[in-house]
């Protein structure tokens, strides 16, 4: 008996020039092909979502007040164009805001990203429980700032706050933190590093734990210390992290309102002093919204100072990214530089 083997059947060839027929996709492939695609921006929507009815909304809608004479009770007057801006910015108090959220700020950030840079360093050295001493730098942070503000304000009191009694011990006679314009600064900055430098060491610690600890024992071996391991190996590591802290300081610095506010409530309806001494921005427009019931020139106040913490947030950006492409990765050490160049020959 014989058996016979059938031949394949044949494809049928497509005609001469004719590219041949692709199968049709099917409904599932085609709902898996819509879904790789539009999934991620189903995702991130309601970031969107919310920024436009919480952020995006409000910001326009501000600047449509802003060029009215608006009242917080009877609601929207004449329209003003530029004129709420222009006297704004020839009157002086919105200057001396604009000084005080500035002398602050600065007072602020700097010192309170130095000693958090100190702090995460500190806490990256492999410190017997890790958890407790974390949790610890994160505990002013909780802290309500009513709390943090009622605390400080009973410290730095000129007749009898703990501030006074322990300059009084070595000498040093008492001071008016609260009249005095650069003394209320200095008071209030502390507050702002008492609540915040906790919160920025834990975020540089995040970045401080993700650099490879090959180039910190390649370093010892090459016989760096711990400065100098810190200097060129850390913080061109954390750079980018750095970056973001120190934009966020920015942003949250220039926009500084419950600490002056709560500092000196009892003074001149809690405006920032009775000299306007500590009035920054924010409480400026405050105190035009909701005290003289101008909403025009509020929200004038609110676009200026946005304008001003975007053009110092871009310059921090541009500088920060100059400085970036001036020394991009860990800087080598003197030895590991001859070392290598005693390979290439």
């Amino acid at each position: 008996m014989t058996s016979t083997i059938s031949a394949p059947p044949q494809r049928r060839s497509a005609p001469d020039g004719a590219s041949p027929q692709k199968p049709r996709a099917t409904t599932r492939q085609k709902l898996s092909r819509f879904d790789l695609k539009a999934s991620p921006y189903l995702y991130v929507s309601p970031f969107f979502i919310l920024f436009g009815i919480t952020g995006l909304f409000p910001l326009l809608y501000t600047a449509v007040v802003s060029v009215h004479d608006w009242d917080l009770l009877k609601g929207q007057g004449d329209f003003v164009g530029l004129a709420n801006f222009i006297e704004l910015l020839q009157g002086q108090f919105f200057w001396n805001s604009i000084g005080n959220t500035i002398s602050i700020f600065l007072l602020s950030s700097i010192p309170q990203l130095a000693v958090a840079l100190v702090v995460a360093y500190l806490l990256d050295q492999g410190l017997r429980a890790p958890t407790f001493w974390r949790m610890g730098v994160l505990i002013p942070f909780v802290v309500t700032p009513v709390a943090v503000a009622i605390i400080f304000s009973s410290a730095f009191n000129p007749a009898d706050g703990l501030v006074n009694n322990l300059l009084n011990l070595v000498g040093i006679g008492d001071q008016d933190w609260k009249r005095d314009g650069f003394l209320s600064h200095i008071a209030i900055a502390t507050m702002v590093n008492f609540r915040w430098t906790g919160y920025n060491a834990l975020i540089l610690l995040a970045a401080m734990q993700a650099v490879p600890r090959d180039l910190y024992e390649s370093a010892a071996i090459d016989g760096a210390g711990s400065v100098r391991r810190f200097f060129s190996i850390t913080l061109p590591s954390i750079r980018p992290t750095l970056i973001f802290v120190i934009i966020t300081a920015t942003i949250g610095g220039l926009q500084i309102f419950a600490e002056p506010k709560l500092f000196d409530p009892s003074s001149a309806g809690g405006i920032g002093g009775s000299d306007r001494q500590f009035q920054t921005t924010v409480l400026y427009m405050w105190e035009l919204g909701f005290m003289n019931r101008d909403l025009g020139k509020a929200s004038a106040v609110a676009w200026l100072l946005f304008l001003l913490i975007v053009v110092i947030g871009l310059f921090n950006f541009f500088l920060s990214q100059r400085i970036s492409a001036a020394g991009d990765g860990p800087r080598p050490t003197r030895k590991s530089r001859r070392a290598a160049k005693e390979a290439a020959k």
